[in-house]
């Protein structure tokens, strides 16, 4: 049986990340993966570039039951040391809205950055291994189709269950329901939602369009570009506010955040009585989307036809239009899975089980869930550092 300081399950950013720090300190690393390629996440994020993290990651911008857990990782180990990385290595990059960094060249580099330092440091990485069994003796010993392998500290870095066509599993939860630890129910989180019914033909005929908007779901509130697809509404707004809405919910959507309808209709009214109420509205909206919105009560009117009633239902309408999705597509093409290992679970410090010892769990398996736009790879790195610096000190 072949023996290590350190098993990693999981060759994803926060695997990798940990393997590299350990490694360095001076800690044999084994890593385990059944995919036949590492980091294939990070190759595929950011359309190719990587959104490797946010120049503002705090703990704010995390989903969990645990609020507070996230806040020591991110502090020891935060998006200006991870910048930091980046620049030793020379990787060029830009920064796009809301402080999103993205690497110049390909997400290559990233995944070169973080493979770089294991291969200085002799970390063992195989692929297309599948792990059979995981128990815990004296050692940790796993059973794999590559033969047995023992270790002294166990990570779990095997990511959700968000994009299964790339291989994602519950693996790493069953892992940890194995141990007896608990698990918050997972659920798929930056998803698109779905309609049914009237609703979707309705939206249906939208497809395509794309405007900034500002969505409010759960009293959190998001300013950014909202989709319409055959399947329903997707685009940064809505990925942001699925992470907050439960099943029977609505959403209510701002179409137009930067202007005050009333007092624009209102002076319109005077300027141009006879003009029709959709030729105007199509000034400041996509014509079809004009069109569903007045199908139902203002259709053929004219501004001298509308009154203060019916100037307040409009400016109701486009400020807080409601929405009422039957669901997310889910699991395919989520981008992160909400829940995970109870961070009750764990120490906020290093990653490691309360209750077994030398057991971490760091990354998208634990329940702490970033926002789009870089956070989550943050939180891979940071959760991946801490663990790292823990083993290293045992």
């Amino acid at each position: 049986m072949d023996r290590y300081d350190l098993i990693i399950m999981g060759a994803g950013a926060a695997g990798l990340m940990c393997a590299g720090t350990a490694a360095m300190m001076g800690k044999s690393v084994l890593v385990l993966d059944h995919a036949e390629k590492a980091g294939k996440k990070i190759l595929i994020s950011g359309g190719g570039r990587c959104n490797f993290t946010n120049r503002f990651a705090s703990a704010s911008d995390y989903v969990s039951a645990n609020a507070h857990f996230c806040k020591s990782a991110l502090a020891r180990f935060s998006a200006a040391d991870f910048i930091d990385m980046v620049e030793r290595a020379g990787i060029a990059y830009h920064e796009r809205k809301h402080g999103q960094l993205f690497c110049d060249k390909s997400a290559k580099d990233m995944l070169e950055m973080l493979l770089a330092p294991c291969r200085a440091s002799g970390v063992n990485i195989l692929l297309q291994t599948e792990i059979h069994t995981v128990e815990k003796k004296e050692q940790f010993q796993l059973s794999t189709s590559r033969g047995a392998f023992c270790s002294n500290a166990l990570v779990v870095a095997t990511g959700g269950l968000s994009i299964p066509k790339m291989g994602a599993s519950a693996f790493g939860l069953k892992i940890a329901e194995s141990f007896a630890l608990n698990v918050i129910t997972p659920s798929a989180g930056l998803v698109p939602f779905t309609f049914t019914g009237r609703e979707k033909e309705r939206l249906i005929t939208l497809a395509g369009i794309s405007l900034d908007v500002t969505l409010h779901c759960h009293g959190h509130s998001f300013s950014e570009a909202m989709l319409f697809t055959h399947r329903g509404l997707s685009g940064p707004a809505v990925l942001q506010a699925s992470s907050f809405w439960q099943l029977g919910d609505s959403i209510s959507i701002d179409l137009l955040p930067q202007v005050d309808v009333a007092e624009f209709l209102t002076l319109k009214r005077q300027q141009r009585p006879q003009a029709q109420l959709s030729t105007l509205l199509a000034e400041l909206l996509p014509k079809r989307l004009v069109q569903l919105l007045l199908e139902d009560a203002f259709s053929d009117v004219r501004l001298n036809q509308i009154g203060e009633k019916q100037l307040g239902m409009l400016n109701k309408l486009l400020h807080g239009w409601q929405l009422k999705p039957n669901g997310t597509e889910g699991y395919r093409t989520a981008e992160v899975t909400m829940g995970g290992v109870d961070t009750d679970e764990l120490s906020s410090k290093t990653m490691q089980c309360k209750r077994v010892d030398g057991l971490y769990f760091i990354g998208e398996v634990v329940d702490v869930t970033g926002a789009l736009g870089g956070f989550n790879f943050q939180w891979a790195w940071s959760s991946g550092y801490a663990a790292a610096m823990a083993i290293a000190e045992r």
